[in-house]
């Protein structure tokens, strides 16, 4: 498999997963300014809809978006426990917080990250994302991971997202819960593994 990413977009989320299951992978980065690969490839014609994470399968086929991604490598290897059996009540636990992370964490940080973002929107979106931190820190308050003790593909979404509070200057103070759950999840080998490839730890 063959995974493009950028370094610290949301395509960690996955990398972080493919290095917790230790599933082997190539690596191959996304200029997502110029839309070419590391390699030099105009990444529209491997995926068309120009964003990362994208996973080429070994048969060669493209599957795309982080949630879907995620949770197709951990079906690979589910003695590993990143993804509740299908059926049960924990994995729609599961794809409820992907779901939310996607739609009310991830997307807010978008006009924090453009720069010709008006004032006003860069406040909405950050008023936004501090109703929905303090949601998140009242839900892990007492568990170290989302589900409880044990690390899901969810953490590691979640985590990417909140990695880019230190690139803006967010403080987590306000959360103590959340920064906790950074710390805890920074520690993780497999999440040093990937920072580390993708050049965001030394």
């Amino acid at each position: 498999m063959k995974l493009y990413f950028s370094p610290g977009a949301c395509s960690l989320s996955p990398h972080i997963v493919l290095c917790e299951l230790g599933l082997p992978h190539q690596l191959e980065s996304v200029d997502l300014k110029t839309h070419l690969t590391a390699g030099g490839g105009d990444f529209y014609m491997i995926n068309p809809k120009g964003y990362v994470p994208a996973l080429q399968l070994d048969d060669g086929q493209l599957l795309t978006e982080g949630p879907a991604i995620v949770q197709y490598l951990a079906e690979k290897k589910p003695e590993a426990g990143l993804l509740p059996p299908a059926g049960t009540l924990e994995r729609a636990r599961v794809q409820e917080w992907l779901t939310f992370i996607g739609t009310e964490i991830h997307k807010n940080f978008s006009p924090l990250f453009n720069p010709a973002a008006a004032v006003e929107w860069k406040e909405a979106a950050k008023a936004n994302l501090e109703r929905r931190f303090a949601f998140v820190d009242k839900a892990l308050a007492g568990r170290d991971y989302l589900m409880g003790l044990g690390f899901s593909v969810a953490d590691a979404y979640l985590f990417t997202t909140v990695n880019w509070t230190f690139f803006l200057g967010i403080d987590l103070a306000p959360w103590p819960a959340l920064a906790a759950f950074h710390k805890r999840v920074t520690a993780r080998p497999a999440v040093q593994e990937a920072m580390r490839a993708e050049g965001l730890l030394k």
